[in-house]
């Protein structure tokens, strides 16, 4: 029988129950659970949960969303049911070093990200040409004191008008404005060339050569108003001494920077990242 995955996300006060309620109306739609992940927050009293299931090809979506509702509103749940075959559309932002887009762009296209590129922009030219090459619409968008916010308003637009999902700071070195960060909250992730929350500012790896540290890392993060502390997705150290130059730093940040992003995109692209105040919740 051929069937089509999905994946319900929920959160909600943690109460006896939740689970039996909603895996009893997965198997009575005739769904076939593929993966579940499960969390409670002791300290908050929140349960999150994260299940992927098999509907037989025919049923609808909005079969399962009906027969859920009531569940739903019981446990005054906050929930989603997302197509996991449909790919999600995403936006890159990238400047003049173009090592985690690269990455990005090799992973779609061998498989491992699930994802449709719809648009690169970037405040310098740099990228033109792999655009041309990928076959990706590019949006140089120069940006300074006096047109950042209509710049961004140019991002908004790009984003309604190709209904991107996702939209990644591939190392895109401009602050975005708290008016944007707050109005894509969640659907921005920033890959932050530093192991949060050391080393912040310019040259983070030139500040960590100088006081000689032994690992240096990268996180990926969703950017909020307050610069470099949104909610972290994914993060990664490296082992560094003595021995090796800042430019032996910079070339190993650049290899943590783009598997750092790359997996917490992936994680964000498959639904396995919740929101938790300022933490997140990340089912591997």
């Amino acid at each position: 029988m051929s069937t089509h995955l999905h994946i319900l996300t929920l959160s909600c006060e943690d109460k006896p129950g939740i689970v039996a309620a909603v895996t009893t109306e997965l198997a009575s739609a005739g769904a076939n659970i593929t993966e579940s992940n499960q969390f409670w927050d002791q300290q908050t009293g929140h349960f999150f949960m994260r299940i992927a299931f098999a509907l037989p090809v025919g049923v609808p979506k909005s079969t399962i969303e009906h027969g859920l509702k009531p569940v739903f509103d019981r446990f005054h749940m906050k929930a989603s049911v997302t197509d996991a075959e449909c790919k999600p559309k995403i936006i890159i932002m990238v400047s003049k070093f173009d090592h985690a887009m690269l990455h990005l762009l090799y992973q779609i296209r061998v498989g491992w990200l699930q994802a449709k590129v719809v648009a690169i922009v970037s405040n310098h030219d740099a990228s033109k040409g792999t655009a041309e090459i990928e076959n990706i619409p590019f949006h140089c968008w120069p940006v300074n004191a006096g047109n950042k916010q209509e710049q961004e308003q140019k991002l908004l637009d790009l984003v309604k008008e190709t209904g991107a999902d996702l939209v990644i700071l591939a190392r895109y070195m401009q602050v975005l404005t708290d008016q944007l960060s707050t109005r894509l909250f969640g659907r921005i992730i920033n890959i932050h060339h530093s192991f949060l929350p050391s080393f912040k500012g310019a040259k983070p790896y030139h500040q960590a050569h100088e006081r000689g540290v032994k690992l240096i890392g990268a996180t990926a993060h969703y950017v909020t108003p307050d610069l470099d502390e949104g909610p972290i997705i994914e993060q990664e150290t490296e082992r560094v001494s003595h021995a090796m130059s800042a430019e032996d730093f910079v070339a190993t940040g650049r290899d943590v920077e783009s598997r750092v992003l790359a997996r917490a995109v992936k994680m964000h692209l498959e639904a396995r990242v919740m929101l938790n105040g300022h933490k997140t919740i990340v089912f591997k």
